[in-house]
């Protein structure tokens, strides 16, 4: 074994570099903060039956290993199934909704795909529990374009949206067992149109259906994607999925920010943990996504009451790598938030309006 060699996955950053991502980190926690969201820290080692539970078979790409009393750890590949536990144990008593954010290391001991192979990572990452409702679901996203705007990268990314019940409502109808939902659901993150037409057909679904289907689930764009799919499908479960996300839609827009952001119904869920609104967040000059992020209602109910969740999380090297190299002034909020009041549009512009002053904001929902 040559020891003046590293792992393959890991890397090391010297001066400048090293620098570069402190600040890019520093400043991510600082626009967090701003929207009153408090720091947790997580532990490195746990369970391995956490992850299992909450990633679902995405948990096998972790490392992990024995302890002294027989029980299976792992290092820890996701920081939001042991947020989810905090929230349903050591915050079970806390006032809702709680506002949590992150810069946690995560390790994978196989790549998750081809282009994402790395051992070890920087998350950093918002989770909002205890909110339900297009208020919530909208929270993240703002914070996503602010952080992405005060890092000098307006106008350079794309957050593409979805809705993973749309996909869960067409897997129920065609009645498929967990191993046809699997195919189908790689298939369609994989724009694989012939072998998506082929287990189509041999699902039995008519030619016409299928046709459509295949064609909307390779397609992205504004608005009118939506009104196409909703010609297209017909199951009720995805229905009501299809207008929630047509009514997230009409935030951003009547926000001014349809620009950073598209509908992209080929986007489905590589983690099991997720329950309604799935986004995807990518920025030119990078050759992945740098995030993603979604609603997880069922989550905290492995681990004890059931409860709204939602977030987010930033690959913090690769949105370091899109970063052009400058000083990044950070001014600390040390006030007392200002409490945002509402769930409508004039509540968001009222929020927007004050971060853009750096204000503390908190906005206020009604309890669940």
């Amino acid at each position: 074994m040559h020891l003046s060699r590293i792992p393959s996955g890991v890397r090391y950053y010297v001066g400048e570099a090293a620098r570069r991502r402190r600040a890019v980190e520093d400043y991510a926690i600082s626009v967090f903060a701003g929207w009153s969201y408090e720091e947790i820290s997580t532990p490195t080692i746990d369970y391995y039956s956490l992850f299992e539970q909450g990633m679902g078979a995405e948990a096998q790409t972790s490392f992990r290993f024995v302890d002294v009393d027989a029980r299976l750890l792992a290092l820890r590949p996701d920081v939001t199934s042991s947020v989810a536990r905090a929230c349903a144990t050591l915050l079970a008593e806390k006032p809702r909704p709680l506002r949590l954010c992150y810069a946690s290391n995560v390790f994978h001991q196989q790549p998750r795909t081809q282009a994402e192979w790395r051992r070890e990572t920087t998350q950093l990452g918002c989770e909002l529990i205890g909110a339900s409702g297009i208020a919530a679901d909208v929270e993240p996203l703002l914070i996503v374009v602010e952080t992405l705007k005060k890092l000098g990268l307006e106008g350079k990314h794309r957050i593409t949206i979805n809705n993973v019940a749309i996909f869960d409502g067409i897997a129920e109808g065609l009645g498929l067992n967990s191993e046809s939902r699997e195919r189908l659901r790689a298939l369609i993150d994989a724009r694989d149109t012939a072998a998506l037409t082929e287990l189509l057909t041999e699902l039995g679904v008519d030619d016409d259906e299928r046709d459509l289907f295949v064609q909307i689930t390779r397609r992205s764009g504004k608005g009118r994607i939506i009104d196409e799919a909703g010609k297209v499908i017909t199951n009720s479960r995805s229905r009501e999925a299809l207008e929630a996300l047509a009514e997230t839609w009409n935030v951003i827009e009547a926000l001014g920010l349809a620009d950073s952001f598209e509908i992209d119904l080929g986007d489905v869920p590589d983690l099991d943990y997720y329950t309604g609104l799935l986004f995807n967040i990518y920025v030119a000059g990078s050759g992945m996504r740098v995030g993603r992020g979604g609603r997880y209602d069922r989550l905290t109910s492995k681990f004890g009451k059931a409860e709204p969740a939602n977030g987010f999380v930033l690959d913090l090297d690769e949105v370091t790598n899109v970063v052009a190299p400058r000083q990044l002034a950070l001014k600390e909020s040390t006030c007392s938030p200002v409490a945002v009041a509402g769930s409508g549009i004039p509540a968001f512009q009222q929020a927007l309006r004050r971060r853009a002053r750096d204000e503390k904001i908190a906005l206020s929902y009604r309890p669940c």
